[in-house]
């Protein structure tokens, strides 16, 4: 008997103990409500991640668009200029060339052209002229890699330090936690809520931003080596092509 009534006892402080921890613990999870529940420095911290995302995201649009105009110009240009040296019209290969303007291949190709017709269709190229047009055409290759690579340093930034930004945020909301734990002078749930959720909303955000910098920053790179190889390669046979034309006028 007296251990049943032991047992209710405990019971029944166990209950009064939950019924305290929970009391006016009822939390609102929609944006508006956790926004208002935020400290000051938990706002700043979502503000300063929000421009981030907007940021990267329009960096990813841009490259995605250059990218896209670069790949599509290229095609229609390769077999063009091709076909017009074949048939050893220079003019008509630097028109090609203009009307693809954004093509990474006709930047560079037009570079080597201009360089080798401004020394003059003469029966012989000097090795220091056909030098220089290979000089030029390194150049070009360089200015096209880093109008390539414009704005992926700033989706590395992005992706490497959003979630450090949001691990602040995480610390700055853990400390309201226990500082609304100190001024409540209780353990309860209500006393941590608004701490607990600016830290998990924080951590969310850095990470939601981070990812897809990361993994498109990682995609934009591949994308940029495989265009510097078709440069490379373009400007290898354009090399090639002003030896053809210096031996064939011997």
């Amino acid at each position: 008997m007296v251990l049943a009534n032991i047992a209710t006892l405990v019971l029944c402080n166990m209950h009064h103990a939950a019924v305290l921890f929970f009391q006016d613990a009822e939390v609102a999870w929609d944006p508006i409500s956790l926004w208002k529940q935020m400290g000051l420095l938990a706002k700043v911290v979502v503000v300063i991640l929000f421009l981030m995302s907007g940021w990267s995201i329009g960096i990813m649009i841009d490259r995605a668009l250059a990218f896209s105009a670069a790949r599509s110009q290229s095609r229609a240009f390769a077999p063009a200029v091709a076909g017009a040296l074949k048939d050893g019209k220079i003019e008509e290969a630097i028109k090609v060339a203009d009307r693809n303007k954004k093509s990474h291949l006709a930047k560079v190709v037009v570079a080597g052209l201009q360089e080798f017709k401004t020394h003059g269709e003469s029966t012989e190229l000097p090795g220091e002229e056909l030098e220089a047009s290979r000089r030029a055409l390194e150049r070009a290759e360089a200015i096209v890699h880093a109008e390539l690579k414009r704005g992926l340093s700033g989706l590395a930034t992005i992706g490497s330090t959003a979630p450090f930004v949001g691990l602040f945020g995480t610390v700055v909301g853990i400390l309201n936690a226990f500082k609304g734990i100190s001024n409540a002078k209780a353990t309860g749930l209500a006393a941590v809520a608004g701490g607990i959720s600016e830290a998990l909303v924080t951590t969310a955000i850095g990470l939601f931003v981070a990812i897809p910098a990361v993994w498109m920053f990682n995609y934009f790179t591949g994308r940029v080596e495989a265009f510097d190889v078709e440069m490379e390669n373009s400007s290898s046979e354009l090399i090639d092509y002003f030896l053809k034309r210096r031996n064939a006028r011997r």
